[in-house]
């Protein structure tokens, strides 16, 4: 019993460790982004926040384990033991990712990210007609903040000189 809860905290101190390293190192990376001066909020003001939620993270999950605050084990009564993958749909969701991919330099950003919200959304049960302008009102938001918000450019695609859609 005691080696068990001995073991428990050295995970949780790994896990805390291991979020406050990737946070640095999101913040040291961040650093490395070529950004505008004149653009009050730029391409590195997300990484910097997520580092900086990384760290913090990591660091309070270090001393909540160091109070004696550890989780609790997981006992799977909600997991069905017996029941298998599903394959497909995970084939189905690494095609939809490669096309996504793909489709970025061809059609741009708009089509390519429609293509993925949409095929995503579908192959995990939604209802098509619902999915479709969902996932294209999603593309083109994720587009218009991206160019028009934070002045990174979003391949626009078929779309080159749409104002807005123009990061």
């Amino acid at each position: 019993m005691i080696s068990g809860k001995i073991s428990a905290k050295v995970e949780e101190y790994v896990f805390g460790g291991l979020v406050a390293a990737i946070g640095v190192f999101t913040l040291l990376d961040a650093t490395t982004i070529a950004a505008r001066a004149d653009n009050a909020v730029g391409p590195r003001a997300f990484p910097y926040a997520v580092g900086v939620l990384l760290v913090a993270t990591g660091v309070a999950a270090i001393i909540a384990t160091a109070r004696g605050k550890l989780g609790q084990a997981e006992e799977g009564e909600d997991v069905a033991v017996d029941s298998r993958t599903d394959w497909v749909t995970v084939g189905k969701l690494v095609a939809v990712l490669i096309a996504h991919l793909v489709l970025i330099d061809l059609v741009g950003w708009p089509v390519a990210a429609t293509v993925l919200f949409f095929g995503a959304a579908w192959t995990l049960g939604a209802v098509w007609w619902r999915a479709l302008p969902i996932a294209v009102a999603l593309a083109l938001v994720v587009q218009v903040v991206f160019a028009s918000g934070l002045g990174l450019s979003l391949p626009a695609g078929i779309f080159e000189g749409v104002p807005f859609l123009d990061g």
